[in-house]
């Protein structure tokens, strides 16, 4: 069965259904992966920890739904998301109340790790709902998908007023809770996408996994995921860091940093749908310059380190400093977070439109690296706390990082563009002012009668000369 006709047989009621019933049901999962970013404040203080050892705690979560996601994908591609999607959100909602009746700090981050499959459940969500849509709208309906990462900006906002309620313990318990009827509600009002449908009505045996890995051995997937490492990663991190960065360098209260975390982390996700909407329109290309021509912008600023000067004017020294004010930082924070939405959404296009039959594995893999980011730099924000001592050496490093992003894409893209450029003039006229006499049908004809020419020439050349 085509592709076309799986979709012909696709209502616009079940496209929908089965969008929102994902999306809800990632927004839950994310919420759920970033659950440390608030209570893990409250056990560096119980336990007494420094700002390595938090790193590592809020970080770890994030390990287990990277390194699962590229599993999850090719399973989601045999198996189909739903049942996937499903036993994920049981299986994490399992940790989460366990992670109530630890009190060490090995035994949190055993607990940590089972919570970490709740990212995992990206790239379960990304494989399915791609199967419900063509190529055209992929891009729109993966973006509001990805509205999903909401869930970050629910614990931010929402995770301080339960901690200060129930505490710390109750808190995870009402979340497990809340994922587990998500479970439920989800595995009732969904199904098996048409793909998958139609395999089982053929009793065709799912792709084995190695045929699943076989498009990973190309660059431009690796190039995708540094892309994701950045867009995606750096928002994770920044989103479990704020909280952490808000208390210790404007003294604020959890409650409050909380509230502005969720000020950064609510745009990073609410506008991915508007940027799988512009990579559409305009293509993803467009937006991922967009993304990272700001966001090198923005981290520059942020990363400028509080610094006082003297100067020796006529009448003594004069004295002033540069410190971005607290509203400044929040603006600052926000507009990163937009961009970074849309570069999300960007990045995600690419990969149904270029392999639409390895939606899972290549999803995931590229999930895979980017939620790295969220788990390797929050302890490269506190390692370089603990070294440097600065507190903006943290933005230092994802100037650094989008920089290398940015360099890697646009030299990527001018290679490429050179390349096509050599092609198209292969087939250009000999003589430029019999440009305009060679449209596409011409130079197909032209290209036809080449290859034709070609080959003639080539059996003559099998053949005896003749005298």
């Amino acid at each position: 069965m085509s592709a076309m006709n799986d979709f012909a047989r696709v209502t616009a009621g079940q496209q929908r259904g089965v969008l929102t019933a994902s999306t809800l049901a990632f927004t839950v999962c994310f919420a759920v992966w970033t659950i440390f970013s608030i209570i893990g404040v409250k056990i560096k203080q119980d336990l007494g920890l420094n700002d390595t050892e938090f790193g590592i705690l809020v970080a770890t979560p994030i390990l287990t739904g990277s390194v699962s996601r590229i599993f999850l994908g090719i399973w989601t591609d045999q198996y189909g998301g739903r049942i996937v999607y499903t036993c994920v959100m049981v299986l994490t909602a399992v940790a989460v109340w366990m992670l109530s009746t630890v009190t060490t700090y090995e035994m949190f981050l055993v607990a940590a790790l089972g919570v970490g499959l709740a990212g995992g459940s990206f790239a379960v969500g990304i494989a399915y709902v791609s199967r419900w849509y063509d190529k055209e709208h992929q891009g729109t309906a993966l973006g509001i998908f990805g509205i999903g990462n909401v869930g970050a900006a629910v614990t931010n906002f929402g995770a301080p007023f339960l901690l200060v309620a129930l505490g710390w313990a109750q808190t995870a318990q009402v979340y497990a809770v809340v994922l587990l009827v998500t479970a439920a509600l989800f595995f009732i009002f969904t199904k098996d996408d048409p793909v998958t449908r139609e395999r089982k009505a053929r009793r065709e045996k799912p792709k084995s996994a190695f045929m699943q890995l076989t498009p990973l051995k190309r660059l431009q997937v690796w190039r995708f995921s540094l892309y994701y490492f950045f867009v995606f990663g750096a928002f994770v991190a920044l989103a479990l860091w704020l909280p952490r960065y808000y208390v210790g360098v404007y003294g604020l209260d959890i409650t409050v940093a909380g509230m502005l975390a969720a000020a950064y982390a609510l745009p990073g996700s609410i506008f991915r749908a508007l940027g799988g909407y512009l990579s559409d329109r305009f293509g993803a290309r467009a937006v991922m310059y967009w993304t990272f021509f700001a966001s090198v912008v923005i981290c520059f600023l942020l990363s400028y380190p509080s610094t006082e000067y003297t100067v020796q004017g006529i009448e003594g020294p004069i004295v002033f400093d540069i410190t971005i004010s607290l509203p400044f930082f929040v603006t600052l924070t926000v507009l990163l977070g937009f961009f970074m939405s849309l570069g999300k959404a960007a990045v995600y296009k690419h990969i149904p439109v270029y392999y639409p039959d390895n939606v899972g594995s290549v999803g995931g893999l590229v999930g895979m690296i980017g939620g790295l980011g969220g788990f390797v730099l929050p302890i490269c924000f506190g390692v370089m706390n603990d070294l440097i001592g600065v507190w903006t050496s943290c933005f230092m490093l994802l100037f650094g990082l989008v920089a290398i992003a940015l360099l890697w894409m646009h030299f990527a893209i001018q290679r490429m563009e050179r390349r096509a450029a050599a092609a198209q003039l292969e087939s250009l006229p000999e003589l430029p002012e019999l440009l305009e006499l060679h449209g596409p049908d011409q130079t197909a004809a032209l290209s036809a009668a080449k290859d034709k020419a070609s080959k003639t020439e080539s059996r003559g050349a099998d053949r005896p000369a003749s005298v």
